[in-house]
């Protein structure tokens, strides 16, 4: 029995709390029906409220596990996440340029919710050198770009121009999130090819956000994975973040207090259809 359905390779650190990572990752293919494949990175023990260790994979390892899973599975769309070192960041990108028919979609992941670094000091130029200009699209929120940039971003019209400069920049499409921004609505700024696009959502009142940009770029890789253009991705992926974070959990800690968790849980309902957009 054949069984067609899109496959997609998540390259990230295993977050033991299921809320981000390599986990929040795989809830999210599987509810755009895409047979996810992951290759590991980094093994975190963290919560949504601490980061306690990082443990990085051998870069061999890491090589290994991307390099079986595509000459084994036909990977439509591929995403990176956490990658920590400037070596796992090269040794990635060597591999992904030497397959450029991919559609990657890059979360340059540096800081956790917690304000816990991610990224090691070294590893932002092999990022800009190395990996950004691979991509289909990166994904940085208003603290990444703001790295990216060597700037502050204030204001809506600096959202707009930080989009613009750093596509210009790397050669990719680029999705700058503006939540961090305040005001009742978050604006996420896409540029593809010079075009602009604006994309509005309420702003959602919820206990912790831990995993939102893992989930947003699972969701946009998986919405590619099926044929969406580029627009139509971050379309779906925000009306997926949407629900989940509408439909967040808050779980008592036997140690006292709560703990909250995103909810990509396979009930939601979500547009599969790239006309749907």
């Amino acid at each position: 029995m054949s069984h067609c359905i899109p496959v997609a390779l998540t390259i990230a650190g295993s977050d033991c709390s299921a809320g981000a990572g390599i986990q929040a990752d795989l809830k999210t293919f599987q509810h755009f029906q895409v047979h996810g494949l992951t290759a590991i990175t980094c093994v975190v023990a963290e919560t949504a409220h601490v980061v306690q260790t990082i443990h990085p994979i051998p870069v061999a390892i890491v090589c290994d596990q991307i390099r079986l899973l595509i000459d084994a599975f036909p990977i439509a769309a591929v995403k990176t996440g956490m990658l920590f070192s400037a070596a796992h960041v090269k040794a990635v990108a060597g591999i992904l340029h030497a397959h450029r028919s991919l559609q990657l979609v890059v979360d340059p992941v540096m800081m956790a919710s917690t304000g816990d670094e991610l990224l090691e000091s070294d590893a932002l130029a092999a990022y800009c050198d190395d990996l950004l200009p691979l991509a289909r699209v990166i994904t940085p929120n208003l603290p990444e770009a703001e790295v990216l940039l060597g700037e502050r971003i204030a204001d809506v019209p600096a959202l707009v121009s930080a989009a613009h400069r750093l596509s210009e920049q790397f050669g990719t499409a680029v999705l700058v999130k503006g939540g961090h921004l305040s005001g009742p609505e978050c604006l996420d700024v896409l540029v593809e090819r010079g075009n602009l696009y604006r994309f509005t959502a309420e702003r959602i009142a919820v206990v912790g956000s831990h995993g939102t940009g893992c989930t947003l770029s699972a969701a946009m890789t998986a919405a590619l994975a099926h044929g969406a253009s580029l627009p139509q991705a971050v379309e779906q992926a925000k009306h997926f973040l949407g629900q989940a974070l509408r439909q967040s959990f808050v779980f008592p800690s036997p140690g006292g207090g709560t703990v909250p968790a995103l909810n990509q849980g396979t009930h939601l309902e979500i547009p599969l259809s790239k006309n749907d957009a």
